[in-house]
């Protein structure tokens, strides 16, 4: 019996090999194998010339056949000779014909079966010898010499792999008794036992050649794998080459190794163990699915759709990390995101938390029974992360979405019924559970001054150029597109090649989709230069893949794996080329209002560049708009944004820096008259704060304190909003592009009025601006204008940064229907060449 326990288990595995390759032979492609010029007779791999992926690229000298991957052509032999020669242009050197070196061919008598001896002779070793010292001919004439005859094969070489005829009496080809005459005399200088000739037939690979990659002597099992792998690589758009093949299989056969799995690749230079690891993943991702990962502690995320790994092997806990996975399996069918394996993963992030709190708080069962648990844990829980934010190592808002997060998931568990008989959590006291105390309130997160200042953005313009001699025109267009449009990053890189429409005047629209809320064939209004940045792109795309179908392929394709344009540039991709060009720029100053010693100071330091990332540009487009004036419920459509309260988010101004913005202003308000109103103390100052919460409402050029607008929001003007005539009015520096823009309305409507003819005198009269409001106005803000000129550059800096902070926080409040200024947008193009 104990002799025959290892049959059995070879033949099993014997018989588990033939299943496995009788699987894999399905689920190979015919036209994969047409494609490689695959036979079963055979067993050869022929690389096809000009395949995208598959890249066997003949040399450019006229007449060599051999394999060339440098830039200009050349395969490493000619590319010697190139330098020997000088190194003239290629194309020059490309169109002479020269001696080229085989190391294999049949002796040039016509039907002799031997091999030659070198392709200079180009004669087997017999008729070499009957040439030279027999018959003592030119080869012309030894050819047609009568006395030649064909001579008979001395048989093929014994290695296993190799398909060539023996070159003598010996068993093997000329190449072979080279190498086993090698590590014969090896094995005997190093004074070892004899070396196994069987084992070397068997193990040693074919002779390559030209785009060829032998698979003979490999197990069914492990060619099989090796064809299946290199379909799916293929498919994939990776790019493979017949000499990152070719260690590989003879890796295997020095090994021999019964299938791929059983590989140690720690002696394959990296490019071989590319190919053998994508080989690998795919075979073990063919047995996969959702039912055989759950049940393990990491999952190959590609079952569920999308990419890497969930881990679960950080909870410690059984109980809890067997419940962890029901939970997830559960949850991530509801995700949408490209990013969903992330935050599922993040939200397993939470349970590890409450996991390494139970291990440490429980000594005596390390939380291990859910039955012993209670309130107390969640206590302890609650206060280990109180301990980890008091120290600093957790800040206010991880605190929060941990807290949430945990009570969120015990509750879905609870939920899907883990606590019945038979299940993880059977025994959990109903008491160990989050109450919605527990959840720290949601202190508002600082999105200040995540635009960037029109001064960076000229900067990061300025030196594009630069962005795409470090890494490709592709990265370059995906940037100022960014820029331009204030796209998400992953919406730019999948845009579709055809995204680029004309509306009905004929005005250029950007076509795209918003990914992250599912939105199909959004529309946004761009400009004509962003129009040509875009058309020369699809030029170059189209170049690069002239025969492909247009209506698939993306505007901004993916640099590798790509080989029909099909596939986007990986946003992730572009944030860290992004990020590792931000860090060669030079350095910009900018001016920034600093406190030394109670006194605000403007002085020119440098800018953050950690501040200067790709989602930084979406927000300074926002900002962009709000600071010319756009509305919020426009340029919340132009964001694509469903709600206002998100678009707010992107351009929103903290009250400390509202606050300190209307200080500054306090000095520079003036009533109807023109006439400045000081603020002097402090109690003043604070009045004035508490009176545009509860004692003014906003009107189109100012502030209003009339009780009754007041009152009624600001609907219930009793002089019908002729602002400067009342003296419940009061303007500052902020509102003096309105004011600017109020007068040239005026003056447009009574230039329009006198010139009407269909209107009587008494309807003329009541539509009329009268010259007194035109009067006010404009000395209103010829005063404010002389004001703010009297100031010095300093002192005039700061107002005006304070002004715009003010008009910022105006924005963001819907208007009642008054009128908005619209300043026009800074040129961010200017030093930019597209």
């Amino acid at each position: 019996m104990t002799a025959a326990q290892p049959r059995i288990r070879r033949v099993s595995a014997v018989a588990a090999d033939k299943v496995v390759t009788a699987q894999l032979w399905s689920i190979i492609t015919p036209e994969f194998l047409e494609l490689m010029g695959w036979s079963d007779e055979s067993k050869v791999l022929h690389f096809p010339r000009g395949h995208p992926s598959l890249l066997w690229k003949k040399c450019v000298v006229v007449n060599c056949e051999s394999e060339s991957h440098a830039v200009n052509g050349l395969c490493p032999a000619c590319r010697t000779q190139w330098k020997i020669a000088g190194s003239p242009a290629v194309k020059d050197f490309a169109d002479v014909p020269r001696a080229r070196f085989r190391a294999y061919g049949l002796c040039a008598v016509s039907q002799c079966e031997r091999p030659w001896t070198s392709m200079n002779s180009g004669l087997c070793e017999a008729h070499r010898s009957q040439r030279i010292k027999t018959l003592k001919v030119s080869m012309a004439d030894f050819l047609k010499h009568p006395k030649v005859v064909a001579r008979k094969s001395f048989g093929s070489c014994e290695v296993v792999a190799c398909d060539r005829a023996r070159s003598g009496q010996i068993p093997y080809c000329m190449n072979h008794g080279i190498q086993w005459r090698k590590v014969r005399d090896g094995a005997d200088a190093a004074g070892l036992a004899a070396a196994d000739e069987m084992r070397f037939r068997r193990t040693t690979a074919a002779i390559s050649y030209l785009n060829e990659c032998t698979l003979r002597g490999l197990p069914d099992r492990v060619v099989a794998e090796l064809i299946y792998g290199l379909q799916q690589r293929t498919g994939q758009g990776v790019k493979t080459r017949a000499d990152q093949v070719r260690p590989l299989v003879t890796h295997l056969l020095a090994n021999e190794y019964r299938t791929l799995e059983d590989v140690l690749p720690g002696d394959l230079r990296p490019a071989v163990k590319n190919v053998w690891s994508t080989a690998t993943t795919e075979l073990r991702r063919l047995h996969l699915s959702p039912e055989t990962e759950r049940v393990k502690d990491e999952w190959d995320a590609t079952v569920f759709g999308f990419r890497g790994t969930l881990r679960f092997t950080k909870i410690t806990q059984p109980w809890l990390r067997e419940a962890a996975k029901i939970w997830a399996y559960n949850d991530i069918s509801r995700r949408r995101s490209k990013n969903a394996k992330a935050m599922v993963q993040n939200e397993i992030r939470f349970l590890v938390m409450l996991s390494d709190s139970l291990r440490l708080q429980r000594p005596g069962d390390h939380g291990n029974d859910p039955r012993d648990l209670s309130r107390s844990d969640i206590a302890g829980f609650l206060n280990r992360l109180t301990f980890l934010h008091n120290d600093g190592s957790m800040s206010p808002y991880a605190r929060m979405t941990a807290i949430r997060g945990v009570r969120r998931i015990l509750a879905t568990m609870r939920g899907l019924g883990l606590r019945r008989p038979g299940q993880p959590m059977h025994g959990l006291p109903e008491d160990f559970t989050l109450d919605p105390e527990d959840v720290p309130l949601e202190g508002e997160r600082n999105s200040e001054h995540r635009d960037l200042p029109a001064e960076v953005m000229r900067h990061v313009c300025a030196h594009l150029n630069s962005l795409e001699e470090n890494t490709s025109r592709e990265v370059r267009v995906a940037v100022e597109l960014i820029i331009d449009t204030g796209r998400r990053p992953d919406e730019i890189c999948q845009l579709r090649l055809d995204c680029l429409e004309r509306d009905e005047q004929g005005k250029p629209v950007l076509v795209y989709t918003n990914i992250k809320a599912n939105r199909l064939d959004r529309r946004l209004p761009i400009t004509e230069p962003t129009a040509a940045v875009i058309v020369a792109q699809q030029e170059r795309v189209r170049a690069r893949y002239p025969n492909e179908d247009a209506t698939q392929m993306k505007l901004i394709p993916a640099l590798t794996r790509n080989p029909h344009g099909t596939r986007g540039l990986n946003d992730d991709w572009l944030t860290m080329r992004h990020r590792d060009w931000v860090v060669t720029l030079p350095d910009i100053t900018i001016p920034i209002i600093v406190d030394i010693d109670g006194q605000h100071v403007t002085k020119m330091l440098p800018f953050d560049r950690n501040k200067i990332f790709l989602y930084a540009y979406r927000h300074t487009y926002a900002q962009r708009h709000a600071d010319a004036g756009v509305a919020i419920d426009v340029l919340s459509d132009l964001m694509d944004h469903r709600q206002f309260g998100t678009t707010q988010v992107y351009y929103r101004v903290g009250e400390t820096r509202r606050r300190d913005a209307v200080d500054r202003l306090a000095t520079m308000h003036f009533d109807r008259h023109g006439n400045k109103i000081w603020r002097e103390a402090r109690a003043l100052l604070d009045s004035e704060h508490l009176r545009r919460a509860v004692g003014e409402v906003a009107v189109p050029y100012g502030t209003c304190s009339e009780p009754s607008n007041v009152a009624a929001g600001g609907h219930d003007c009793p002089v019908r909003f002729r602002c400067v005539g009342c003296s419940h009015f009061s303007t500052d520096v902020s509102y003096l592009p309105d004011l600017q823009s109020y007068l040239a309305d005026l003056l447009r409507s009574r230039e329009r009025l006198r010139g009407a003819l269909a209107a009587d005198d008494w309807a003329k009269g009541e539509a009329m601006p009268s010259d007194e409001e035109i009067q006010r106005i404009r000395r209103l803000i010829s005063q404010i204008g002389a004001d703010v000129d009297d100031l010095s550059d300093e002192d005039r800096s700061q107002i005006e940064q304070a002004a715009a902070t003010v008009r910022r926080a105006r924005n963001q409040i819907i208007g009642l229907g008054t009128p908005r200024v619209r300043q026009p947008l800074p040129d961010l193009r200017q030093d930019r060449r597209a």
